[in-house]
């Protein structure tokens, strides 16, 4: 029963892997698509791309050497660069190699760079992992500390209730014995019942 819930679970880790060589590959097949279109040899559409390229990647340049710079704006302005680049090679060229080769370079570099990102998240990951471990074991510790507290305190509970029974069986079998004085007992006082944690002592 529990099968779909693991496919779906491992869909789910491996799509993240794929995405690289899924984007570039797509702008591949585009490109190609284009060059089908009436793309090839068409200088305006070739110079539009080129500009478009420069224009990204001039973008993703000013991002990064921005004050705090930002490394999101920055990597969507260059991967998009790339993929400008890719597209337009592969619409414009005649044959497959070229655009094949560009796109196993930006697939490589895709991959690169996204390495880097998946090192952080694991990272970050494994220290909350870590983080979480040691609270669960702080708290199991708390937990077992006041399971002997509440232990220590039933015990002493028990040891009372154990001691008062004693006593009044005490009292009854002295009762019985020949020549007790209810009086000398009124005046003597009775033993005092645990009080908290041990066993009382009699009044003087």
């Amino acid at each position: 029963m529990n099968e779909p819930i693991l496919a779906r679970h491992s869909l789910a880790l491996a799509l993240p892997k794929a995405a690289p060589a899924i984007a570039t590959s797509s702008v591949l097949v585009l490109g190609r698509v284009w060059n089908a279109n009436g793309a090839e040899h068409s200088i305006g559409n070739a110079t539009l791309m080129a500009l478009l390229a420069v224009g990204a990647a001039t973008a993703g340049a000013f991002a990064a050497a921005g004050r705090g710079g930002n490394e999101v704006i920055a990597g969507t302005a260059f991967a998009l660069s790339g993929g400008l680049a890719l597209a337009g090679v592969a619409g414009y060229a005649d044959g497959l190699s070229l655009p094949v080769l560009l796109w196993a370079l930006a697939t490589a570099t895709a991959y690169a760079l996204s390495a880097r990102h998946w090192r952080t998240d694991r990272r970050i990951a494994v220290a909350h992992e870590h983080s979480t471990v040691e609270r669960r074991e702080a708290h199991a510790h708390v937990e077992r500390v006041e399971a002997l507290r509440a232990g220590a305190r039933i015990e002493t509970a028990r040891v009372g209730a154990a001691y008062a029974e004693q006593l009044a069986a005490a009292l009854l079998t002295r009762a019985t014995l020949p020549g007790f004085d209810p009086a000398a007992v009124h005046e003597g006082g009775l033993p005092e019942l645990p009080v908290g944690r041990g066993v009382g002592t009699s009044r003087a």
